[in-house]
């Protein structure tokens, strides 16, 4: 079973391949929907049964519904009811959530993905746009989790808030102190975000009394856990490996893929 994934962001949208519960042929797309969109039609002309969707841009949606209407593709958004259907039998992985509608369709993916690949309990981290986390304990509940700024908000918050702050640029090192106004607000933002990331983890570990595996995706991930050492996985292709899993045990799929 081949399905086309599609992760749209607040940044960028990243597409890939999902078959034989694998993620390949990803590409990270940052000029909107004309590029994610071209990439998405080569991948579905391969025999692909379905569209895999996820995005937290609702706005966007309308658009990739339409588009795999055009492509013959059964569309498939990730959603807490399909979280729901599929999770606990598949994964044993069961939500514990006051509003249950309310958590991002990209946190139920993430949450998917890394107990498949890495069991429970987890802490799953996605550095993206927004920094969120979310704890798995070792039962396979998820029991919630966290949403903080990420470290381009916290860029471009400095930026545009401030007389004559420059827009810092991502990526690069961090010096040993800021000996300039870049130097110092690069220092600020590096080892203020990873001190964040720090805290969040240790006191969700305090609050479940438990040892939790740490998992990273997103795209500023490894920049900002890059000699660290707080001791998390990084896994680029989680998010997408999420929607798969949980669209190829859809309903919907399996129907259309017994057809072929």
């Amino acid at each position: 079973m081949k399905l086309v994934v599609v992760d749209v962001g607040n940044t960028s949208t990243a597409v890939g391949k999902w078959s034989g519960g694998r993620v390949t042929c990803v590409a990270h797309c940052d000029d909107g929907f004309a590029g994610a969109s071209a990439k998405v039609s080569a991948l579905a002309s391969a025999g692909a049964c379905a569209m895999a969707y996820l995005s937290v841009v609702p706005k966007a949606d309308a658009a990739w519904r339409r588009l795999a209407r055009t492509l013959g593709l059964p569309f498939v958004p990730i959603t807490h009811e399909l979280f729901s259907q599929v999770a606990p039998p598949l994964l044993g992985l069961r939500l514990d959530y006051p509003r249950p509608e309310t958590i991002g369709a990209d946190r139920l993916a993430d949450a998917a993905a890394a107990v498949d690949r890495y069991g429970a309990p987890v802490v799953v981290c996605d550095f993206g746009t927004a920094f969120t986390a979310a704890a798995v304990t070792t039962d396979r509940v998820w029991r919630g989790g966290v949403i903080a700024p990420g470290f381009p908000l916290m860029r471009d918050y400095l930026y545009e808030r401030t007389a004559k702050l420059p827009r810092m640029k991502l990526g690069g090192k961090c010096p040993r102190i800021g000996r300039s106004t870049e130097e110092a607000m690069r220092f600020g933002a590096y080892v203020g975000y990873r001190g964040m990331v720090r805290e969040i983890v240790g006191t969700l570990a305090a609050n479940f009394s438990t040892d939790f595996r740490l998992v990273a995706t997103g795209g500023f991930a490894k920049w900002v856990l890059k000699d660290s050492g707080m001791p998390f996985t990084i896994d680029t292709t989680l998010t997408l490996h999420g929607a798969g899993l949980l669209a190829s045990r859809s309903a919907e799929v399996l129907k259309c893929a017994k057809t072929r």
